[in-house]
Order: structure tokens, then C-alpha cells, then sequence
């Protein structure tokens, strides 16, 4: 977007909490940061107001604007479907239109009358339908030959914290089992880096994994097996076509609610389950999250006799989800305005 010419009034980053809990320490900066946002927006008068993700964040913003006269629009639908499923009503109150991803998503809003357009994945337009292992080996700078383990402990300090030790525990045990394994991590920020590095070093096996800054497709591509946090990061493992473990990880209190309020709906929390409408892929939770679990998983994976199956289920899914999906979201935006 500032590559297009937006202009960047605060960092998306500073938006970036996870957690029914673990927001509450950033409260105060994010409450500072939604007075200004709409003390602008409300001063300019746009004729739309478009919140992308930030689902907490830009569903409190988008009533205010909306009463104002501002239409509004939430790019990226909150997954609703799985958890605190009532507020789809406050949703269709908040927003004019809900452009979603995925196209289990719209259904569930045409259920309960909210307008709402399935444009596809913008990462299914941008990912090739193949990527060569080869290829991306060669340009990360790695030995083209051997078994790579790829990963990805997230992107958010909470949820990169929280596994790192996990993720390092699983590189030492496979690398009891199957010394001749290979290993690299994507890390979305510095932040991310130093806290992987530190629970690598404690682990005893900082030297056995190549540390790469960003590039999480084409670490993804270069693997022959990807352990990663549950996210968007799984639907990119996805389209890339790599078997996968999934690890999620809540604070103890979170889960607490979510378990006691039975707040969580949904049947998988691992994206390419929930596409597939099946599991196709083993995801774990809190307790399960562990060496002893992760690692046996890991070689699951890589052993597994119906890789080409999985493989044709992860391309019928990209062929689902490529929709040219910016032109696609830009098209129902101006139809709103019309």
C-alpha cells in the first residue's frame, strides 16, 4: 500500500496482539492509536473506509465511521465460523461489506444476511502452482541435495515465544532419530530471529539450522517438510504443496475461556484441514505441542506414502482460492460505492 502511494499514519505492526488476554498490557496504546485514527478519518470524510485484517481493531473502528455516513468495508473476514460465532451480528451492523478469502466464509454470511463477496486468496495469485525445491535451495544459498525441515514459529513476539523452545526441543530429537537431517527457519522480524536463535543455543542445536530473514516461501519451497504456527502461514505451506505439522499455542488463561465457554466452533484450526474439510494434515494444541509429539509427526510427514494425493488436494485448494483476488476486492468496493 505505500508502494502504491498510501500514506502510513502509524505502523501495522503496532496492531499486531494475539490473544483474548495478552492484549490487555498494549490496551492503552492501541485505544491511543483508534482515538487518532478516527479523529483523521473523520476529519477527511472518505467515501469508504476499507480495514484490512486487524479484525479487533477495525470492527470498533467501522461502526463510528459508519454512523457518520462513511461506508464501510472489512477485507478479510474474522473467523467467525470457529469462535464467538454471534458476532456476525454486530459484523453486519459494523460493515457495508465483508470481502473474504475463503469461500466456506461467504456462505456462512449469506446464512445470516450480511453482505458479504468471495474474492479468492491474494497469496493464491501470487504463488506459483509449482516451485522447484532445487531452484529455491539454490538461491537461499543451501546444498541442493538432502532432507530439509523447514521452520516457521510465527511472526507475533507472544506466538514466536511460545514455541521457539518447542520448535528447538523437536530439532534436537530429530536429530537423535535422523542425524542426516537438514534444517532452516524463516523468521519474519529481528525479534523473531533472537528469540529462535536463544532457544536453538539452549537446545544444543543453534548449528544445525540456517537462519533466514523473511523469505518464507521460498524456505517453505525449499523443504521437503514444514513444522509452523498455525496461521496464514499454514494456507502459504498450502499452495506451496509442502506436508506440514501445525503447533498452536495460547496463553493458559485464554484457553481456559475458550474450552470452558466452548467459545471455539470450528472442527480444525489448521487452514488446510479446514479447505480440505478434512484433516490432511496433523495440527496440535498447548499440552500437545512437545517434542515427543511434534518430531514423530515431523517424520510422519516426510515418510507418508500419499504425498502425490496430498499434493493434488493442496493444488485443487490453490485452483479454488486463485482468483485474481486485489482486482476482484477493488471491483466490489467500486460496486459498493455505485
Amino acid at each position: 500500500m505505500i508502494a502504491a502511494g498510501c500514506e502510513a499514519w502509524e505502523r501495522a505492526d503496532d496492531l499486531a496482539v494475539m490473544g483474548l488476554f495478552e492484549v490487555l498490557p498494549h490496551l492503552p496504546r492501541l485505544l491511543r492509536i483508534r482515538r487518532k485514527l478516527l479523529a483523521r478519518v473523520l476529519a477527511q470524510r472518505p467515501d469508504v473506509y476499507v480495514g484490512v485484517d486487524a479484525k479487533e481493531f477495525n470492527l470498533r473502528v467501522a461502526p463510528r465511521l459508519k454512523a457518520h455516513g462513511i461506508r464501510t468495508v472489512q477485507y478479510v473476514s474474522p473467523q467467525i465460523w470457529a469462535w464467538r460465532q454471534g458476532r456476525v451480528r454486530t459484523i453486519g451492523r459494523a460493515v457495508d461489506l465483508v470481502l473474504c478469502l475463503l469461500p466456506f466464509e461467504k456462505r456462512f454470511y449469506d446464512e445470516h444476511g450480511v453482505h458479504a463477496v468471495f474474492v479468492g486468496h491474494p497469496l493464491a495469485d501470487q504463488i506459483p502452482m509449482h516451485l522447484d525445491p532445487r531452484e529455491a535451495r539454490t538461491a537461499l544459498g543451501l546444498d541442493p541435495e538432502g532432507t530439509y525441515v523447514a521452520l516457521l514459529p510465527g511472526s507475533r513476539h507472544g506466538e514466536v515465544a511460545r514455541l521457539s523452545p518447542d520448535f528447538a526441543a523437536t530439532v534436537a530429537w530429530l536429530q537423535q532419530q535422523r542425524p542426516g537431517l537438514k534444517f532452516l527457519a524463516a523468521l519474519a522480524n529481528e525479534g523473531a530471529r533472537q528469540t529462535l536463535a536463544a532457544a536453538l543455543e539452549a537446545a544444543g542445536v543453534r548449528d544445525r539450522v540456517t537462519l533466514v530473514d523473511g523469505n518464507a516461501q521460498r524456505v517453505m519451497a525449499a523443504s521437503d517438510v514444514v513444522l509452523l504456527a498455525s496461521g496464514t502461514a499454514t494456507l502459504e505451506a498450502t499452495l506451496v504443496k509442502r506436508p506440514m505439522v501445525v503447533a498452536y499455542r495460547l496463553s493458559l488463561l485464554t484457553t481456559f475461556l475458550l474450552k470452558t465457554l466452548k467459545l471455539f466452533k470450528a472442527p480444525f484450526f489448521a487452514q488446510p484441514n479446514l479447505l480440505a474439510g478434512r484433516q490432511v494434515v496433523p495440527e496440535y494444541f498447548n499440552d500437545e505441542v512437545r517434542a515427543d509429539v511434534l518430531g514423530p509427526a515431523v517424520l510422519t510427514q516426510l515418510e507418508r506414502a500419499d504425498r502425490d494425493q496430498l499434493v493434488q488436494t493442496f493444488a485443487s485448494i490453490h485452483e479454488t482460492l486463485r482468483r485474481d483476488a486485489s482486482a476482484r476486492a477493488a471491483e466490489a468496493i467500486v460496486a459498493l460505492l455505485s
